[in-house]
Order: structure tokens, then C-alpha cells, then sequence
């Protein structure tokens, strides 16, 4: 029987949230190991409302955590962390603050993309569920959004369309019935199509460091690692700023939908 503890960190949007996943498997190499009721993953977890100060909670919750757990940072086997997209600043904490604690415990990284981690989300609650559009809020009137279809001879997630960035009412639908994930549904309304269509919406499948962990556990157990150094965000937006006529424009259009 092999132990793998895993710690999983996100601060892409205004949460600070950690995770900590301590797992047992009769064969951890497996990438389609599925975990029996004598085999379920023990989770730690913190989620909290920090806005843009995301940094100088998350090395608390993280002692936190290995206290609660009655476990050392020394075990960790691997950090996952939510890559992006999302915010700038949040994705270079998570990164930053990933590639110091790997580079002390000399263990590997593994990054987790932010809409993955909202289509694990929805399977966590909902383990029939098999195709997952996850849309979120990018701010200046535009969605974060990728469709992922989950493989059961794989026991993992495939992608369908990669993270993209555009407008609420661009994004390529899916060809099956889908569950929608994520906060855009809720923050553009009728003018996200994929609303109307889909055949359910989960508000709450948003970043969260409970299903990064999961996703990792996965990566971690079939090799799909990065050493430290080799950690990075995924920021899809080369651009934070809107011009003066960029946020009037996108005032005008939201007034014009709103008729």
C-alpha cells in the first residue's frame, strides 16, 4: 500500500483556497486507479473570501492544514497548483509561493488548470456527469472558457477546446448535452448562450483548491509532473486594462442587453 499527500493551492479569483489530500493505493501509478470506499482520499481543506490579500493568508492555511492533519510539510509528495486562468496577481501567488515550498521539500509540481478544476468540481458532486463547458467571468466583458468531455477507459479528463478567452456569446457550445460550470452564467445572463442551452448549470464549480487536488492526484499518479522551476501561469489575457472607450463601450453594450 503506497500513501500519497498531496497540497493544492488556488488563489486565481478573490478565495484564498487550500487543500490537503493524503491518499492510499495499492497501485499509485495507475492513472485510471479509481478510489475505493477502503481507498478514499482523507481532505483537509480551507476556502476563504481573502479579496487581494490571497498572500498573506495562504502560508497560514497551510500550516493550518498540516496541523489539522497531524502531518509534517516534510511528507508532501507533490504541490498542485490552479494555473489559470484568472487574476495576475493570484496566479503569481499560487505559482510563487508552489515553486518555493517544492524547491525546499525537493518534490514535484503539478499544474492544474483553473476551468479543469471547475469540470472536476461538477464531478465531484455529480459522478455521472461526462461533458463540462466551465465559463468564467474574465472581467471587461469577456468569459474564460474551455469544454472538456470526461474518458472512462482513461478514468480522466480530455479536452475538448483548450482555454480560450472572448465574448459571452462566442463560445463554441458542445455537440452533447452538457453541464455549464462556473460564475459567468451568473454574471452575463441570457447574453451567455451557453445558459440557455445547457442541460444544467452549477453555480458553485468554481476555482477551488479541493478539486485541483483531485485532478493532481491523478496527474501525480500517472507522472504528469513539472520539477519547480518549471512552473508556470496560464494568464490567456495579455491585456488587464481596458481603455476609456473600451469600458464605455462595454457600459453601452451591458445597457443595451439589459432593454
Amino acid at each position: 500500500m503506497t500513501k500519497t499527500v498531496l497540497l493544492a493551492l488556488d488563489t486565481s479569483t478573490e478565495y484564498c483556497s487550500v487543500a490537503l489530500l493524503s491518499a492510499e493505493s495499492a497501485d499509485a501509478a495507475s492513472p485510471a486507479h479509481a478510489a475505493t470506499p477502503a481507498h478514499s482520499p482523507r481532505v483537509w481543506a480551507r476556502h476563504e473570501a481573502t479579496g487581494a490579500v490571497s498572500s498573506t493568508r495562504l502560508l497560514p492555511a497551510i500550516r493550518e492544514l498540516f496541523d489539522e492533519a497531524g502531518l509534517a510539510l516534510a511528507d508532501c509528495d507533490a504541490i498542485a497548483f490552479g494555473a489559470g486562468p484568472g487574476s495576475f496577481t493570484g496566479l503569481r501567488t499560487a505559482t510563487g509561493v508552489t515553486q518555493g515550498l517544492a524547491f525546499g521539500l525537493n518534490c514535484p509540481v503539478v499544474p492544474i488548470g483553473t476551468l479543469l478544476a471547475c469540470a472536476e468540481s461538477v464531478r465531484l458532486r455529480d459522478p455521472s456527469t461526462t461533458r463540462v463547458l466551465a465559463a468564467l467571468d474574465a472581467r471587461m466583458d469577456e468569459v474564460y472558457w474551455a469544454d472538456f468531455a470526461w474518458d472512462d477507459s482513461e478514468g480522466e479528463w480530455r479536452t475538448v477546446h483548450a482555454a480560450s478567452l472572448g465574448a459571452p456569446d462566442a463560445l463554441a457550445l458542445p455537440d452533447e448535452p452538457f453541464t455549464l460550470a462556473g460564475n459567468a452564467a451568473a454574471a452575463f445572463g441570457e447574453r451567455l448562450k451557453a445558459a440557455t442551452v445547457a442541460r444544467s448549470v452549477d453555480h458553485e464549480a468554481v476555482p477551488h483548491a479541493l478539486p485541483v487536488a483531485f485532478a493532481a492526484l491523478r496527474a501525480f499518479r500517472a507522472g504528469r509532473t513539472l520539477p519547480a522551476d518549471q512552473a508556470a501561469p496560464v494568464y490567456i489575457r495579455d491585456k488587464v486594462a481596458q481603455t476609456t472607450e473600451e469600458r464605455m463601450a462595454a457600459r453601452a453594450a451591458q445597457g443595451e442587453g439589459a432593454r
